[in-house]
Order: structure tokens, then C-alpha cells, then sequence
């Protein structure tokens, strides 16, 4: 066994459509609204059905700002690495320190030399890979003195001036699968990154041998490493292989694969929003609570931390959950509602705010576990999917504006938003959450209002509002819909369709918090 203790995360391996650009776009946000971790492409810079994935992933950290962004892997010989270093880093600084860097040694040599880079043996591609990874950590070390200079087969570097540093510590992630490969991801790297698809039984603990050997024979804990998986699979109702079925079996072979070859990130490879939404949503709290209860119990056969000096690469745990290591002890409430700064855009108010009812006080004496913590935190992270939403949503007004959209294009973007969607809020609460409790009944035979009002009659005026809110926003949001239609029949619907999404930002950031304001504790206190 060889859980290497780190903090579970996940993300999603897309496919960087130049067919399809808006739509690859979209799924990337989608993956940070739904609560993943990390959003990759793959690196094909000879492929004319790619976008080119720098120009991509810079574009998708401006639309985004949480998520952590990776190429999944960059293709090195088509990217020198002085000035891949540099891309890394400035993009780095722009996002906030959401960029790590999966890197690749090459393949496909034949679309490789046609582009103008130098076909190389394996051996050759291993050590220029190696002295890659040198030039890209000097380039980024601005603490040392004196330009960066690398004198290698295949590298070299010969003064030049470093920085721009990131601004968080950079992992660099290798696609490994042979022993050479594997034993350079020990030496020198923070993370493997291997496709599930490629191995072979037993590969995963046999290449978990030769990385960990290699660090330790060049003075580095195997907890250095991070263990990544790309995966795919499909959904269904009954069992059929690998990955291959209902959620449940899903959560139990990549919890096992954590407890067992020390996966702590899974990365899953598809372009369907709907397995996207159902991975983030029932997978990824089922892994997450089943490696939990195991990394805690008493018999847990998990690897003992890192010694002092050699911490585990810093990745950051899924807010609100509780995994190995990160675990929240059993006490007081501690989930933070967001507060409305009243901040108004419009001169109408949909509502009388000073009429909202209160539910119950909140009891300082109860205590409360991990899992009640995530539970309510999750309603929080839903929301702020919606108020990264809306943000976008001001980004289209803008390009409407200025005519580099059209209204038609904007009508279209709008309804595929979640904040467009029936049961927009509660209900995509509903739908990434409650399913992993009970999969087998329907949203509409378990919502989350009937279950509070069952649980806790006080509730009932809070609900009773919350609904009738509900529907109020429904109704801006088809204010907004008829703007954008009158846009393109009036010689300037410019101040009308700004008109409506300042009202829209008013009611919906109002209402959002006075959500969590009212639910938060009802949810940690009374669970699903």
C-alpha cells in the first residue's frame, strides 16, 4: 500500500477544440462553477484541430478564478523551455498563482520535426527533458545571482537574465511511463502524470517503486512527488468494467486507487457537461469522505507524514471538504456566509428587504463534524459559481456593446448558464450534492425545501420567502432576455440591456446571501 497522505484534488482533461472554441470555454468554467480543482488541455502544437493551448489556458484564467489551470502535458520539443519558463510564470502572476505545468519529454516525432523541432532518440529526448526542467526552475529562481546558464546536450542557456519569478511555487508535472522517465520524476520533478488508459496492471505501484527509489537515492522524500491520474470512464446504471458504471462504483475504485497507489489527484478526461456535472457532483464527495473515514481510522495502514524539511507539495484541499491530513475537528461552526455589502446598480427594488423573515438562532453549544462543515459549505461554493457567473454575464454586455458579439451569440451563452436554468440555485445545489446521498431517487422526490421543512418547522417562513424570491428572479432574468432581444431592434438598446443586469446583479447578490445567511447552519445542522 502507498497512500502518500497528500490532500485529494480533481479536475478535467478537455480537449482544446478549434472547431469549438466558445464551447470548450464553457466546459472549463463549468468545471470551476461545479467545485473542481483543476482544468487541463493537451499540448499538440502540430495539430490544426487544437487551439494552441498557451493561448488558451491565458484566455481561460481570465474567465475563471479559482480553479487551477495545467497543459496536460506541454510539448517540449516545440517549446523552448527559457521561454516556456516565462509563459509559465507570467500567466502565474496574471491568475493569481493558479498555473502548474504538466511537461512532456515528446512523441509523435514525425508531426514534431515537420513543425521545425529536432527528432529525437528516446534517451536523448529523457535528458533534454532533464536539463529542461534545470533551465525552467534557474529561470525562476530570481533569488540567486547572475544570469541562467545550463551547458547540456540539448539545452543551453548561456546568461540569460531570470525572472519573472511565479507567484506561487510552480509543480512541475511529468508524463512518465518508462523506467528512465519515472526515475527523472523522482530526481527532479513535483508530481507524475500518467493517463490511466496507457497502464498496465500493476504499473502504477511499479512506477510508485522506481520514482520513490529515485528520490530517495537524491535526498528527497517520495512525498515530494505527488501521484496525478488521468482517467475516463463512462456512467451507466450497471457495472460493466473499469470505470464503467453507476457513481458508486466509480467513488470505490478511485478511493482505492488512493488508498492504494497514493492517487491524490484525478483528472478526468471528457467534453460532456453532463459527466462533468456528475463527477463533481457525486463522485468526487463520495471519494473524498471514503478516503476520509479510511486515512482516520485507527487501523490505517497510511504513509506517515514527511519529515520536517521535506513538506508535500502545497495543493490546496477542495474548500469546505474534509480529506486526509485537513480533516476538521469536531466543533464549532465554522462555515462564513457572504455577507451583502449593499451595493446597489439600480434605482428598483424588486423586493422589501426589511421584510425578510429569520429562522431559528443558531445554538453555540452544538458542535459539529467535518462532514456537517461541508455540507453547508457547499451551498456557499454553488453560489459563488453564480456570482462568478454574473460576472461573466457583464463581461458579454460588454462585448455586445461593442459589437464584437452578437445579441443572437449572447442569447445563446446566457441560457446555458446555470443562473438561466429552472430551479437555478437550490436546485443546482440539489444536483451536485444531494445525488450522492440518495442517487436512486429523483430530485424531484427529494428537494432540499421539503426536507428542511420536515426537519424543522421553523424554517417555514425562511422557505416560504426564498421561494417567492425564486420566482422574482426568474422575472429579471426575462427582463434581461427581452433587452437583448429589443438590442438589435432599436438604433441604441445599450442603456436598456445595462439597465437589466445592474437590477439583475442587485437581486440576485442580495438574494444569495441572504440564502446562506438563513441555511447554512440548517444544512450542517440537519444534513441531506
Amino acid at each position: 500500500m502507498s497512500d502518500y497522505g497528500h490532500p485529494l484534488t480533481f479536475g478535467v482533461f478537455l480537449t482544446p477544440a478549434s472547431a469549438d472554441p466558445d464551447g470548450v470555454v464553457r466546459l472549463a468554467v463549468q468545471a470551476e462553477q461545479v467545485g473542481l480543482d483543476l482544468v487541463t488541455f493537451q499540448d499538440h502544437p502540430y495539430q490544426p484541430a487544437h487551439l494552441d493551448t498557451w493561448t488558451l489556458l491565458s484566455f481561460v484564467a481570465a474567465r475563471t478564478s479559482r480553479v487551477r489551470l495545467s497543459p496536460n502535458v506541454a510539448n517540449l520539443p516545440l517549446r523552448p523551455p527559457a521561454v516556456l519558463a516565462r509563459a509559465v510564470a507570467s500567466l502565474d502572476r496574471l491568475s493569481g498563482g493558479r498555473v502548474e505545468l504538466g511537461l512532456g519529454a515528446g512523441a509523435f516525432w514525425d508531426a514534431i520535426e515537420a513543425m521545425g523541432g529536432h527528432r529525437l532518440t528516446p534517451a536523448q529526448a529523457v535528458r533534454a527533458l532533464d536539463e529542461a526542467i534545470e533551465v525552467i526552475r534557474q529561470m525562476w529562481d530570481t533569488d540567486s545571482r547572475g544570469g541562467v546558464r545550463v551547458h547540456g546536450e540539448h539545452q543551453r542557456v548561456v546568461g540569460a537574465k531570470r525572472g519573472p519569478a511565479p507567484a506561487h511555487p510552480v509543480g512541475i508535472w511529468l508524463g512518465a511511463y518508462k523506467p528512465r522517465m519515472l526515475a527523472l520524476t523522482g530526481r527532479r520533478a513535483d508530481g507524475w502524470l500518467p493517463s490511466l488508459a496507457y497502464l498496465q496492471p500493476g504499473d502504477l505501484a511499479r512506477g510508485n517503486a522506481v520514482i520513490d527509489d529515485a528520490a530517495g537515492e537524491a535526498g528527497r522524500s517520495p512525498t515530494d512527488v505527488r501521484r496525478l491520474l488521468n482517467i475516463q470512464g463512462r456512467f451507466g446504471a450497471v457495472g460493466r468494467g473499469p470505470l464503467d458504471g453507476p457513481a458508486e462504483q466509480w467513488a470505490e475504485e478511485l478511493a482505492d486507487l488512493a488508498l492504494t497507489d497514493g492517487v491524490s489527484t484525478f483528472i478526468l478526461a471528457t467534453d460532456d457537461p453532463d459527466d462533468l456535472r456528475r463527477y463533481a457532483g457525486e463522485v468526487v464527495p463520495a471519494v473524498l469522505e471514503q478516503v476520509r473515514a479510511e486515512r482516520s481510522a485507527p487501523t490505517s495502514a497510511a504513509t506517515p507524514p514527511p519529515p520536517t524539511g521535506s513538506p508535500a507539495p502545497a495543493v490546496p484541499p477542495v474548500a469546505g471538504t474534509s480529506v486526509a491530513g485537513t480533516s476538521v475537528p469536531r466543533g464549532a461552526f465554522t462555515v462564513t456566509p457572504t455577507p451583502d455589502d449593499g451595493t446597489r446598480r439600480s434605482a428598483i427594488r424588486v423586493w422589501d428587504e426589511a421584510e425578510r423573515p429569520t429562522g431559528p438562532a443558531r445554538d453555540d453549544t452544538r458542535t459539529y463534524t467535518a462532514h456537517d462543515l461541508a455540507t453547508a459549505q457547499h451551498l456557499v461554493e454553488v453560489h459563488d459559481g453564480l456570482r462568478a457567473e454574473l460576472a461573466q454575464l457583464y463581461d458579454i454586455i460588454d462585448q455586445v456593446s461593442a459589437g464584437t458579439l452578437g445579441a443572437g451569440a449572447a442569447r445563446s451563452h446566457i441560457n446555458t448558464m446555470t443562473i438561466r436554468q429552472n430551479k437555478w440555485t437550490l436546485g443546482t445545489y440539489c444536483e451536485s450534492y444531494c445525488r450522492i446521498v440518495t442517487t436512486h431517487h429523483t430530485l424531484e422526490d427529494q428537494g432540499l425545501f421539503p426536507h428542511l421543512r420536515a426537519n424543522d418547522a421553523r424554517l417555514a417562513p425562511v422557505l416560504d420567502r426564498l421561494e417567492r424570491e425564486h420566482h422574482a428572479i426568474h422575472d429579471v432574468l426575462e427582463r434581461v432576455d427581452r433587452a437583448l432581444v429589443a438590442y438589435v431592434s432599436v438604433d441604441d438598446g445599450t442603456a436598456e440591456l445595462r439597465a437589466a443586469v445592474d437590477l439583475l446583479s442587485d437581486t440576485l447578490l442580495s438574494h444569495l446571501s441572504y440564502e446562506e445567511r438563513e441555511l447554512v447552519e440548517p444544512l450542517a445542522r440537519l444534513g441531506m
